[in-house]
């Protein structure tokens, strides 16, 4: 039976996310803490490369395959919170998002305010719930779900970590940083200049849907998972701050699928993958056209991390996603000139971090797609196509393990974004003379955990 056929089930499912933000709203006390560092008696730059989230360390991949259970004392409050905010500048003026309040360029803004409940219960369950608020925005909305149920057992004489996750972002139970949701850049702002395209996969279903995945995690090297996402109603979803009509409705139950392996070889942990997700998708909720659009989403990935004998860590991440879209909802619709797209999305980052204290990083990105006149309306070429560089320069005081609380971290880090592409062409992309650089865009970014 389809999962949005089955409503007892998915009232029990809604009722757990809403116990945990009845906890969050109901903690006596918010612990200046980052949980897990709490939990584990760790200093951040166990689980976090550079002493600082969300880029993980084969450790932090062990611990959270491991449903977030491990624990180095008596049980700790499991709450914390972050606050990120940045000076953002692009290279020539464009009006910022709705709601208004920021100019048309040099942009002081908070970026979001986040509040986690995050741990472990016990040897078998442990998740992350996160609410935030959104100061471009200016609203709360719920964000990162990941609630586990993990055991250990033999599978032919081999050790195997088998686990469930109950999760709302294809991608963000993932334990590894080459996929969207742990994806390089870690922080971004929405007041900076955005593609008119990416894969499905790569973000658009965030918050707006529900999954269930199994997974099994075989003799510490092989990673075999699938499950299933599925779209709440429209009203669960305004209820959680999110616009259910920004992509649409999943048909049915949209399936995922999961495999990579990693081995150690001297001081790097190397790892090779591949993903799955295809999605029937009612545009705007709009069901008039008797049929939905189809995207299927195939990809692959790999990562090498060197931890040298100094402490340094270099790591190198890859992904590759091929979308092919079919249409027939949209295109009946008025809303997409073809009936078969496709989009082709490559990432490669490089980082490299001195003591935990101090890092860089550089990313390549280029998408390419299907030209389609009314996809991609403001595009003189009609593609999406855009490409550039993105650099990072971030400092972490506290990266080396020696912080004055554990429960407080910081980083301060620039951006900058280099584009020689944007929405199909290097020059005049919107037909009114805009250059692919004009959406250059310088951010300086604090990050604070507490």
């Amino acid at each position: 039976m389809l999962l949005r056929d089955a409503p007892a089930l998915r009232l029990s499912i809604y009722a757990i996310i809403a116990l945990c933000f009845g906890i969050l709203g109901c903690a006596p006390r918010a612990w200046a803490v980052p949980a897990f560092a709490a939990q584990t008696g760790q200093p951040c730059q166990t689980c976090h490369v550079g002493g600082f989230g969300p880029q993980l360390t084969p450790y932090g991949r062990l611990f959270k395959l491991n449903g977030y259970t491990t624990r180095s004392g008596p049980t700790n409050a499991p709450l914390a919170m972050m606050v990120v905010a940045s000076y953002l500048r692009t290279q020539k003026d464009q009006p910022p998002p709705p709601p208004s309040g920021f100019r048309d360029n040099d942009n002081v803004a908070l970026d979001q305010a986040s509040v986690f409940l995050a741990g472990g219960v016990g040897a078998h369950f442990g998740g992350i719930v996160q609410g935030t608020y959104d100061g471009v925005g200016k609203a709360w909305h719920w964000d990162n779900l990941d609630l586990r149920a993990v055991t250990t057992v033999k599978l032919k004489g081999l050790d195997a970590r088998l686990g469930l996750s109950l999760n709302n972002n294809p991608t963000v139970q993932d334990p590894w940083n080459t996929l969207a949701a742990w994806g390089y850049p870690y922080t971004s702002s929405a007041l900076a200049p955005a593609p008119a395209a990416q894969p499905l996969v790569s973000g658009p279903l965030a918050q707006t849907t529900m999954g269930l995945t199994g997974y099994a995690w075989i003799n510490s090297t092989l990673y075999l998972e699938a499950g299933g996402y599925w779209s709440p109603r429209a009203s669960v979803l305004q209820g959680l701050g999110v616009d259910p009509t920004a992509l649409g409705d999943i048909s049915g139950v949209a399936p995922y699928a999961r495999v990579a392996a990693q081995t150690a070889f001297g001081d790097h942990t190397i790892e090779a993958g591949a993903f799955f997700l295809q999605a029937g998708v009612f545009p705007g909720l709009d069901r008039a056209a008797g049929v939905s659009d189809l995207y299927r989403d195939i990809g692959l990935d790999a990562s090498d991390q060197w931890t040298m004998a100094n402490g340094d860590v270099a790591t190198i991440n890859l992904r590759y996603t091929h979308e092919r879209r079919r249409l027939a909802a949209s295109q009946a619709l008025g809303l997409a000139s073809n009936l078969d797209d496709r989009l082709n999305d490559v990432r490669a980052d490089a980082s490299y971090y001195w003591r935990g204290k101090i890092g860089g990083t550089v990313q390549v990105f280029d998408t390419a797609g299907s030209a389609d006149a009314l996809l991609f309306p403001s595009d003189r070429t009609f593609k999406p196509d855009t490409s550039g560089l993105m650099f990072q320069i971030d400092g972490t005081p506290f990266g080396d393990g020696r912080q004055p609380q554990r429960r407080l971290n910081l980083r301060a880090g620039l951006q900058y974004t280099l584009y020689t592409r944007f929405n199909g062409a290097r020059t005049n992309f919107d037909g009114a003379g805009r250059r692919a650089s004009d959406n250059n865009t310088l951010r300086v970014f604090t990050w604070l955990a507490f």
